[in-house]
C-alpha cells in the first residue's frame, strides 16, 4: 500500500465521518421540530378543553331548571377564593341533554399544589391538578399541564372585592379567569429552567365573565 493510498482512505474516512454527523444533526432537528410541534397542539387542545368546561359551568352559575328552587341568585356563590369556587347550579344530565334534572347541585372548583403526590413525578415541577367536585361525589381531576388558575372578583360597579363577607351574597357580578397551561413533558433536559419556556405553554384570560343568573337581581 503506498503513501498515497493511505492518504486516500484517511481522506475518505473523514468525509465520511462528516457526513455521517451531518445526518446525525439532521435527524436529532427533524426528532426535535417533530416533539416541539406535537407539543405545542398537546398544549392548544388541554387548553381548550379546560376553557370549555369552565365557561360551560360558570355560565350555569345561579341556574336551576327549576328556577323556583334558586329564587335569589344573588346567593348561589358560596365560597370564593383566588384559587377555588363553589357554586349552586344544576348540573346537566348528560353531554346530549344539557339541561338539569331540576335539582340544586353544589359545584366546587379548586386547584391542588405543584408538590402534590399526584402531580410530583411529572417532569413539569409546575404542573397542577385542576379538580370539579359536585355535591359530595369523589371530585374529579387531570393533569392537563395547568400551572396557573387564578380568579378575581368583581361588583356591580365593575370593582374588583377584595375581601368577601363571610356569608352569602358575597355580591359577585362578573370574574376573571387565568389559565395557563404547560407541557406536562416537554423536549429538552428537564433540569434547564428554560425548557418550559414561553413558546411551550398558553395563556387564557376570561375577563368580566358573567353568568346570567348573577345578573338577575
Amino acid at each position: 500500500m503506498g503513501f498515497s493510498t493511505l492518504i486516500d482512505i484517511l481522506g475518505s474516512s473523514l468525509v465520511g465521518g462528516l457526513i455521517l454527523l451531518i445526518l446525525f444533526r439532521m435527524n436529532d432537528s427533524t426528532v426535535e421540530n417533530s416533539y416541539l410541534n406535537s407539543g405545542e397542539m398537546i398544549v392548544q387542545s388541554n387548553l381548550l378543553s379546560i376553557i370549555e368546561l369552565l365557561e360551560h359551568d360558570f355560565r350555569k352559575i345561579g341556574y336551576c331548571e327549576d328556577y323556583d328552587k334558586i329564587p335569589n341568585p344573588a346567593t348561589a356563590i358560596i365560597e370564593a377564593t383566588d384559587t377555588s369556587i363553589s357554586f349552586k347550579t344544576d348540573v346537566a344530565i348528560d353531554e346530549d341533554v344539557q339541561t338539569g334534572d331540576g335539582n340544586v347541585d353544589i359545584l366546587k372548583y379548586w386547584v391542588g399544589s405543584p408538590t402534590d403526590s399526584e402531580v410530583a413525578g411529572t417532569p413539569n415541577p409546575k404542573d397542577r391538578i385542576l379538580y370539579r367536585q359536585v355535591n359530595s361525589e369523589t371530585p374529579l381531576a387531570a393533569n392537563l399541564g395547568l400551572t396557573q388558575f387564578n380568579l378575581k372578583y368583581f361588583d356591580d360597579d365593575g370593582e374588583e372585592i377584595h375581601t368577601m363577607p363571610s356569608a352569602p351574597p358575597l355580591g359577585i357580578i362578573t370574574l376573571q379567569i387565568d389559565v395557563t397551561v404547560e407541557n406536562t413533558a416537554s423536549y429538552g433536559d428537564a433540569a434547564d429552567e428554560d425548557v418550559y419556556s414561553k413558546d411551550k405553554s398558553a395563556f387564557w384570560r376570561q375577563i368580566r365573565l358573567s353568568a346570567p343568573g348573577l345578573s338577575i337581581r
